[in-house]
C-alpha cells in the first residue's frame, strides 16, 4: 500500500449527502477481482448520459477540475453496501483523500485499508472548502503527519483518526503488510512445525 503522510493535490467538490457505494461503483461493474480498472466506471451513473457521452455538467467531467485528487463531498458518504471496490475506484480514478462531514464506517475502514484517507471535518469547513473548490484550480493540503488541512489562502483545520490507522496510512500497511511485519516469528513457527510433524 502506497503510504500517506502529507498530500497537496487539485481539489473537487460532489456537492450530494448520503451518496453510497452503489453510486460509487454500479454493481455491474464489479467483475474484476483486482484492485485495479475501476476507476474509469467511478460515479458511472453520474458521469455519463444513457447514450454513453460524459455529462458535461457533473463536477468530474469539467476540464476546470481535471485532475483533482482530493474530493469533497457532502454529509454520510460511502453509505450502502459494504463492497470494497468503492475505495478501489476511488483510488484508481485517481483520489488520494476524500473530505467529508461524515462517512459509513464499513467504508472509512476499507478506505484506510487501501491507501485511501477519509477526512472528517465539520459541515461548516465542508461548505467553506466547497465554496473555494467550485471554480476549479483550488488546491488543498491534507497533512496526515500533523492531521491538518489547509490551503494557502489561510483555511486551516485539525481532524482526528485513530492513531492504529494513522501509523498504518503513513507506513503503508495493509492486512498483509501488518502480517509480514511479523515474518521472522511466522518463518519460526512454520519451522518448528514441521520439525514436529517429521518426528511423529
Amino acid at each position: 500500500m502506497k503510504p500517506f503522510r502529507i498530500h497537496t493535490g487539485q481539489a473537487v467538490s460532489l456537492d450530494r449527502a448520503n451518496v453510497d457505494t452503489d453510486q460509487i461503483i454500479p454493481k455491474q461493474f464489479l467483475k474484476r477481482v483486482e484492485r485495479t480498472g475501476f476507476g474509469e466506471f467511478l460515479f458511472y451513473d453520474w458521469r455519463f448520459l444513457s447514450d454513453g457521452r460524459e455529462d458535461p455538467s457533473f463536477p468530474l467531467n469539467e476540464p476546470r477540475h481535471v485532475g483533482a485528487s482530493i474530493l469533497i463531498a457532502g454529509k454520510n458518504f460511502g453509505c450502502g453496501s459494504s463492497r470494497e471496490h468503492a475505495p478501489w475506484a476511488l483510488a484508481d480514478y485517481g483520489f488520494r483523500a476524500i473530505i467529508a462531514p461524515s462517512f459509513a464506517d464499513i467504508f472509512t475502514t476499507n478506505c484506510m485499508k487501501n491507501g485511501l484517507l477519509p477526512v472528517t471535518l465539520s459541515a461548516e469547513e465542508v461548505r467553506e472548502l466547497m465554496s473555494r473548490a467550485k471554480d476549479g484550480g483550488y488546491r488543498l493540503t491534507v497533512n496526515l503527519e500533523n492531521q491538518r488541512v489547509s490551503d494557502d489562502q489561510g483555511f486551516l483545520a485539525a481532524f482526528e483518526i485513530g492513531e492504529f490507522q494513522r501509523n498504518c496510512l503513513l507506513e503503508g500497511l495493509d492486512d498483509i503488510g501488518l502480517t509480514l511485519q511479523h515474518e521472522t516469528e511466522i518463518t519460526a513457527y512454520e519451522n518448528r512445525r514441521e520439525n514436529v510433524s517429521q518426528t511423529v
